[in-house]
C-alpha cells in the first residue's frame, strides 16, 4: 500500500510567499536598473547630431514644354556627433532636394551607419529625377533666377536614429534636416552646371 505525501497548507504558504520574495525582488533590481539608465539618460542629454553641406553640383536641370523635369544633383553632407559619451545609430536616411517649395528629386536612401563619440562622416549623394511633373512656373522661377545670377537651393534629409549610451540603445526617434544652399549661374545657362562649395549649416530637428 502506497504512501500519501500530502503537503500542509503551512507549506503551500511558504512557497507562494518565497514565489512572491523573488518576483519582487526581480522588479526590484529592473526598476533600479532603469532608474539608473535614465539618471544616466537625463545627465547626458544628448544633443541633436548636427549636419553641414559641403558641396553641391547641378548638372541638370532642364523642364520640357509639358512641364515635365529632368535634374541630377551631386552633393556631400558632413554628418558630426557633437556628444562626447553617446553614439548614433543611423538606421534610415533619406535625402531629396526641392526648389521654390517644390520637390525636385526623387529620394536618395543611403546605407545606415554608426556614428561615434565626437565622430564625422562625410555623407555623398547623387539626387535625379526623370520626367518629374512640376508646376507651369517653374521655367519662369528659373530664368528670373539666372538673371539674378543666383539660384537658392533646399537639401533635406530626414530618417530614423537611436542614441547608444554604453551598452544601452535607445528606441528609434525620428530626424529631420534642413539645408540651403545658393548656387550661382555659369555662362552655360539654366542647362549647365552650377555648383556651390560654401559651407552651409544645417538645421536638424528630432
Amino acid at each position: 500500500m502506497s504512501q500519501i505525501h500530502a503537503k500542509s497548507p503551512q507549506h503551500c504558504a511558504n512557497k507562494n510567499h518565497l514565489k512572491i520574495t523573488k518576483k519582487k525582488l526581480f522588479y526590484t533590481i529592473l526598476s533600479s536598473i532603469l532608474l539608473i539608465i535614465l539618471i544616466f539618460w537625463l545627465i547626458l542629454h544628448p544633443t541633436n547630431p548636427q549636419f553641414s553641406l559641403k558641396q553641391v553640383d547641378i548638372n541638370q536641370l532642364i523642364v520640357s514644354p509639358t512641364h515635365l523635369l529632368n535634374s541630377s544633383i551631386q552633393l556631400t553632407l558632413l554628418s558630426t556627433n557633437p556628444n562626447p559619451r553617446v553614439g548614433i545609430y543611423y538606421d534610415e536616411m533619406q535625402v531629396y532636394a526641392s526648389y521654390k517649395a517644390q520637390q525636385i528629386t526623387l529620394h536618395s536612401y543611403l546605407a545606415p551607419f554608426y556614428q561615434d563619440h565626437k565622430g564625422t562622416d562625410l555623407l555623398s549623394a547623387v539626387l535625379v529625377a526623370n520626367d518629374l511633373p512640376v508646376a507651369s512656373s517653374f521655367n519662369y522661377d528659373l530664368g528670373r533666377d539666372q538673371m539674378a545670377g543666383r539660384l537658392v537651393l533646399n537639401v533635406k534629409a530626414n530618417g530614423l536614429l537611436r542614441w547608444k549610451v554604453g551598452l544601452w540603445v535607445s528606441g528609434k526617434y525620428r530626424f529631420s534636416v534642413s539645408c540651403v544652399a545658393v548656387l550661382v549661374f555659369g555662362t552655360s545657362g539654366p542647362a549647365g552646371p552650377l555648383s556651390s562649395r560654401q559651407g552651409t549649416q544645417c538645421s536638424t530637428t528630432i
